[in-house]
């Protein structure tokens, strides 16, 4: 074993699969490196169709009722419950390949297998030196007044913050000067603020009796359009102690921004909006609060990232002229808020504030400011393309001297809205398919390996992506009818079956229709055009770009070969691609734990360049010319166009 993991070898074929994470299991190794073992209840051991011999090495298996106790003794596993513990050679019966799939194979020839990007911050973790914290405490010893020491409590108080820890020019918050006498008297002049780093300077927000400097947290927000996700942090320590999503209560009023921002017409729509969104934001909370076993009155301050809409949103701001030419946000930074004074209130202590980081644009916000400041792409010099892929699709092009961005509307599809079996990435999510270019039968994996419940962004990007590969449909989108018995018609509309009925959660078919595809398309064409775009305007080709970073939930399982089979991105080297997750998250975790990130983020917001797309004729060009799978234009793609010509008519690869 390597130290990035272990070598799994599978017959017939002497097929090597090397860097196999420890305790994956053997269903999910052959499923990535495209191995065709039968597994169409997802990994859920529903069906007993993945059977494999371990001819030799070190797994665990799990005992399944679809053995016998002859299979059993003999080292037949099922591959979905049997997890790799160290190098190993297995062998693939007849019996569990799929049907019609002949030897086992890979996809195009000189593809490393299962090629998912490995989800990393492309800067490394603070150091302790380095944890400068926007919100943090300070304990402070006061020598009590007299006869020849009588300055004012405030001032006594100030000059401690200066002489103890060279703090000036510092601003209280006026709730605690009201309190003060009595607070600096409660522990014999013994006290603990709490203060933030603002634009403006230090701020103290609260003051406590005592000595409590040993406890102090803060939260981290990314205040999607779809979800909101959390993150609860130790000040102190630099540790996420806890984590949490939902999905954003705001979409009753509409599923999209546009939608929400008509319907915030009026003060009292707009009040109904910051209520769901803060409704999100203390379910997000308490679930934390619970998980880590803290007392919530010790969160000194909340980060928070989001789009221009949404930062409107959730500080009760209009944004109703967003939408309309030429398209101006009401506001580009608004000062840290009383997160108490948030519509229905965030169930935090009064001194709490919230954060938003400042936005570019109408459709340029704080979540991608955060994120290209959390990512390291406002300090390096190698040439970047920045994508945050969600409900909205921004990029962003530049290195530390220069930065321009546009968003591209590319709807819900890649977060698994707007797919008629679409879910979240979550448990129960179908995040990978495999299609066998013989019988068209799938093979998929589901997250948790459990039943499925339906299919996450990743996992329609594959669908469809192997449906085009094998031929099931054409570079329209289209199944060509002949594909065989996974596609079937539903009043007078073909689909494809991805997993029966008699293996999902919920017992009914998981399915991809066209209607589904012409989603991806539309969504894949619009990141690809707003980048193409965005490239000719400063004289750029892709081969020029030194990396990729590549933000949003369904990067998670992507797969860059299937990205660049459907076209959302071109056969550029895989080496430049970069996964960070949630990178308007990472953003507002770095920012709180690190003063030089939040100033980065000022920065950012003020050199960025803004490249409206709406009425972009070049955008709207390169969008149609996306309109293809993978596209019109196949020397982007000279793989794809070698695969698709070996593609015959009834949907087989040719010899």
């Amino acid at each position: 074993m390597s130290k990035d993991g272990h070598t799994v070898i599978f017959e017939p074929g002497d097929i090597a699969v090397p860097l196999v994470p420890e305790g994956q299991t053997l269903q999910r190794v052959a499923l990535d490196a495209r191995i065709d073992v039968a597994s169409p209840c997802g990994g859920a051991g529903a069906c007993g169709r993945c059977k494999v011999e371990v001819l030799s090495g070190r797994v665990e298996a799990e005992r399944s009722v679809h053995l016998s106790a002859e299979e059993w003794e003999a080292g037949v596993r099922l591959a979905c419950r049997c997890v790799v513990r160290g190098d190993a050679e297995v062998r693939v019966p007849p019996g569990s390949r799929v049907e019609g799939s002949g030897p086992l194979q890979h996809t195009l020839a000189g593809d490393q297998p299962g090629t998912t990007l490995a989800a990393r911050d492309p800067v490394p973790p603070l150091a302790p030196g380095e944890l400068t914290p926007v919100g943090h405490k300070v304990t402070l010893e006061l020598p009590p007044p007299s006869e020849r020491d009588n300055l004012n409590d405030l001032a006594r108080f100030k000059r401690a913050l200066r002489n103890q820890y060279g703090l000036t020019g510092v601003s209280v918050d006026s709730i605690w000067v009201r309190n003060m006498p009595a607070v600096l008297r409660e522990e014999n002049w013994l006290v603990t603020a709490t203060l933030v780093e603002t634009p403006y300077g230090h701020k103290v927000i609260n003051i406590e009796p005592g000595a409590q400097s040993e406890e102090s947290f803060c939260v981290a927000l990314d205040i999607g359009t779809t979800t909101v996700w959390g993150e609860l942090l130790d000040m102190n320590s630099g540790e996420v102690l806890a984590q949490s999503s939902s999905y954003n209560r705001q979409i009753r009023f509409g599923e999209d921004v546009i939608s929400r921002i008509i319907y915030a017409s009026d003060v009292e729509s707009r009040e109904h909006l910051q209520n769901a969104v803060v409704e999100t934001i203390n379910i997000i909370i308490d679930d934390m609060v619970a998980a880590a076993g803290i007392v919530r009155s010790k969160i000194a301050h909340i980060q928070a990232a989001g789009n221009t809409a949404m930062t409107c949103f959730v500080l009760g701001i209009d944004p109703r002229y967003l939408r309309l030419a030429p398209y101006v946000p009401p506001v580009d930074f608004v000062a840290p808020v009383r997160a108490v004074n948030l519509g229905d209130g965030v169930r935090v202590g009064r001194h709490c504030h919230m954060y938003c980081f400042p936005a570019v644009a109408s459709y340029v916000g704080g979540d991608i400011v955060a994120g290209i400041a959390g990512s390291g792409v406002s300090t390096t010099e190698m040439i970047t393309l920045y994508i945050d892929v969600g409900t909205n699709g921004e990029v962003v092009i530049g290195n530390r001297e220069w930065l321009i961005a546009a968003s591209c509307s590319a709807g819900p599809a890649f977060e698994g809205g707007g797919i008629a079996c679409g879910v979240r990435a979550t448990a129960g999510a179908v995040e990978s398919v495999r299609v066998d270019p013989v019988s068209h039968a799938p093979s998929v994996a589901v997250i948790g390996d459990r039943p499925a419940l339906g299919i996450c962004g990743s996992g329609i990007i594959d669908a469809v992506a192997e449906l085009l590969r094998t031929g099931v449909i054409g570079q329209d989108g289209r199944f060509r009818h002949e594909a065989g018995g996974h596609v079937r018609m539903n009043e007078g509309r073909p689909e494809y079956v991805l997993v029966p009925s008699a293996y999902t959660a919920n017992g009914a078919d998981i399915i991809v229709s066209e209607s589904d595809i012409e989603n991806v398309m539309r969504a894949k064409a619009s990141i690809f055009a707003g980048i193409q775009t965005l490239l000719d305007s400063v004289t750029l080709e892709w081969g020029d770009l030194e990396q990729i970073v590549i933000a949003g939930g369904f990067g998670r399982s992507l797969r860059i070969e299937q990205a660049q089979i459907i076209g959302l991105f071109p056969e550029v080297d895989r080496d430049k691609f970069i996964f960070i997750g949630n990178g308007s998250l990472l953003g507002a975790r770095r920012a709180s734990f690190s003063k030089n990130v939040l100033k980065s983020a000022h920065q950012v917001a003020q050199m960025m360049t803004n490249i409206e797309l709406s009425d972009n004729q070049s955008f709207y060009d390169n969008y149609m010319a996306a309109l293809f799978l993978p596209h019109t234009d196949l020397r982007l793609f000279p793989r794809m166009q070698s695969l698709l010509a070996t593609v015959g008519k009834d949907g087989e690869e040719q010899a």
